[in-house]
């Protein structure tokens, strides 16, 4: 039977019940920390030492781990000192349960990165509080990172279309700008242009219009595929492609393929004079940055590419020489 909680303190049992790695050497207190964690209603494993913890931490990813501070082999402070190195291990509770209660020994559980400690002969109350409070502490936390890194994203996320925004490009941009400056290799920049937008969104509404650029994006977003490429929505109609280590001739063929991908969605535009189907523009710039030029170079040559592109009767890819 698990204990319920306050509904903002809850440990989350949705799949299963948290898992406690008990690290204990004597067998006779190993079992007694093992009924009294299952009591709790939590699943338990054990490891007899700290090499062994740490062989099990990597694999069981605990929600919290119960460390003896005596122990052959490898004791429970260094044992702590090394989870807490482990990925994850900087957040996962540990606990140091110790007959060892001077002063000296108590700062360095803390120094060593325990989150709580209790000694020996133990007080089973106080342990089944203490290890309580410790996997609350550490769901809420993660909760927490959780909700945090949703919040980072969708600050990096333009609302209607799903592709990265202006903001996320800026700084994308810019870190590859530096980064294949240091490198001396290669930046492609696409910049695409919905032909003759303003006068599908007066032809058949704003919604539509919206839908439109939804489509738009996931077209250009099929068309690349490396995970380092960026696809960001520039502006109103116009969307952007960062192509990190890629030469023009990569670059125009990418912006190809979101062209003909872009027409093959066959959206009718019966006010368009370049196709009687919804159709992009696209100009790209490629070049081996520079570490004193700016960044905005690059930007400039893609955008100068665009207007020849649409000058030539839109429908086009140009590439700035």
């Amino acid at each position: 039977m698990f204990e319920q909680f306050a509904p903002d303190t809850t440990i989350s049992l949705e799949n299963e019940p948290p898992l406690v790695l008990v690290v204990e050497d004597d067998r006779t207190t190993r079992m007694l920390l093992r009924r009294a964690m299952e009591k709790e209603g939590y699943r338990v494993a054990e490891a007899t030492d700290g090499e062994q913890a740490l062989a099990d931490y990597n694999h069981l990813q605990p929600d919290i781990v119960l460390l003896d501070a005596v122990m052959p082999v490898m004791d429970g402070f260094t044992c702590c000192r090394h989870l807490q190195a482990l990925p994850g291990g900087d957040r996962t509770p540990l606990l140091i349960i110790t007959s060892l209660d001077d002063p000296e020994s108590v700062d360095r559980a803390f120094e060593v990165g325990a989150s709580d400690y209790v000694t020996k002969p133990i007080h089973w109350a106080v342990l089944r509080q203490r290890v309580r409070r410790l996997i609350q502490q550490s769901h809420l936390y993660k909760q927490l990172e959780a909700a945090n890194q949703k919040l980072r994203r969708l600050a990096s996320l333009d609302g209607l279309t799903q592709v990265a925004n202006r903001r996320l490009f800026d700084e994308r941009f810019e870190k590859e700008w530096l980064r294949l400056a240091r490198e001396q290799a290669s930046l492609s920049l696409i910049m695409c242009d919905v032909d003759f937008f303003k006068a599908y969104n007066d032809t058949y509404g704003h919604q539509a219009g919206d839908e439109c650029l939804q489509q738009v994006a996931r077209a250009i977003t099929e068309s690349v595929r490396r995970p380092a490429d960026l696809v960001a929505r520039y502006g109103g109609e116009e969307f952007a492609v960062i192509l990190p280590n890629t030469e023009a001739a990569g670059a125009v063929q990418v912006a190809e393929s979101i062209r003909k991908r872009v027409e093959a969605l066959a959206i009718v535009h019966a006010t368009s004079t370049a196709s009687k189907y919804i159709t992009v523009s696209l100009g790209v710039g490629s070049v081996i940055p520079v570490p004193s030029s700016l960044s905005a170079t690059l930007i400039l040559a893609a955008d100068k590419a665009l207007y020849q592109a649409k000058a030539s009767g839109r429908d086009a890819v140009v590439l700035m020489q």
